[in-house]
């Protein structure tokens, strides 16, 4: 039997009930692998699931995370593919906050060769994630012009080097100025704008006449209904999260949240068809019960050959608290990953 350390949740309600603590685990199982975490993506799926506000969490303990990277240390019997050693990526419905993790072969993929362990652990979620919304159901063409929010995060990199491949036209919002020269200079996203309460007008004078074809949203509230006024008729606008429901603090706001929510933006489905537009949402778990799909859609990902993901910060794994703190707070660029 191995010992582990994980961080592992009583109950979702509160970050602070996170705690570091050492159990036990058993040998895989036939189809499974043993690895060896060397590196954790944080996300932000992760930050809604330990306050009990992601419909996925799990009931009672649980251990948050979704990926990983590492190396084999074990094999299940009837594995064949895989040897101790090999190093590879994963994901996992949760239970991904550990030192060591025993999962189904078909939830790890081989570590590129030239890839870091940090690397790797930033990579699956945000970029099945992008893929995902961009082409399975945003239909991203060439020549389009793509908004993408959060531009600066994981998935806003990725994306923005998807729609590049694809030959799109980019415009990435950000919250802090600070991130504005990082995606213009160093991922050559062709405009970025900083959010505020002329968002409207800033789009406007972005899109210099182009018809604005995609929209990856994930802030919700005002900025939604804005963009989607601007969405031009055939134009797609794909929701796969919702920043103005995130707290700088361990427990959610509930007055806030329960204000916001009565104040979110309303799209009538009966103007759908009048308005020729197309309003879709999906969520990542649900890519991990179809696993035939999720490794075509990663097969076409990885032939796109792009870079690997931004790692904008590093911690030890003791430091997840500290991690998880000014991942909430917006002041992140890149991937957040933390180290075994």
């Amino acid at each position: 039997m191995l010992q582990r350390q994980v961080y592992r949740m009583p109950r979702a309600g509160s970050i602070n009930y996170l705690k570091l603590q050492t159990e036990t685990l058993s040998p895989p199982a036939s189809e499974e692998v043993c690895v060896q975490v060397k590196a954790v993506g944080l996300n932000f799926a992760d930050i809604f699931a330990m306050q009990g506000l992601y419909s996925a969490t799990p009931s009672g303990s649980f251990i948050p995370g979704l990926e990983f990277s590492g190396e084999i240390i074990a094999v299940g019997e009837q594995v064949t593919a895989w040897q101790v050693g090999d190093k590879v990526m994963g994901v996992t419905r949760f239970g991904g906050y550990v030192s060591h993790i025993c999962i189904d072969q078909r939830y790890v993929i081989k570590l590129p060769d030239t890839w870091s362990f940090e690397e790797g652990a930033g990579y699956l979620v945000q970029g099945l994630t992008a893929y995902y919304a961009l082409r399975q159901l945003g239909d991203l063409q060439p020549g389009q012009t793509v908004l993408i929010h959060s531009a600066a995060g994981g998935v806003g990199i990725l994306a923005n080097r998807i729609c590049k491949a694809f030959g799109a036209h980019t415009i990435g919002t950000v919250g802090n100025p600070g991130k504005a020269d990082f995606l213009l200079n160093s991922e050559g996203y062709d405009e970025v704008i900083v959010r505020d309460d002329n968002f409207t007008r800033q789009l406007q004078n972005a899109l210099q006449g182009r018809p604005l074809n995609l929209i990856m949203e994930c802030i919700g509230g005002d900025i939604l209904k804005q963009g989607w006024d601007l969405l031009a008729p055939m134009g797609r606008m794909v929701v796969y999260g919702n920043a103005s429901f995130t707290t700088h603090t361990a427990k959610p706001n509930y007055p806030r949240l329960i204000w916001r929510f009565l104040r979110r933006p309303k799209i009538d489905p009966l103007r759908l068809p009048t308005e020729n537009k197309s309003l879709m949402g999906f969520n990542l778990i649900y890519l991990y019960e179809q696993t035939d799909l999720m490794h075509r859609l990663l097969g076409e990902l990885q032939d796109l050959n792009l870079t690997p993901q931004y790692i904008g910060q590093v911690f030890p794994f003791s430091a997840m608290h500290q991690a998880i703190r000014l991942f909430q707070q917006g002041k992140t660029i890149g991937k957040v990953v933390l180290t075994t």
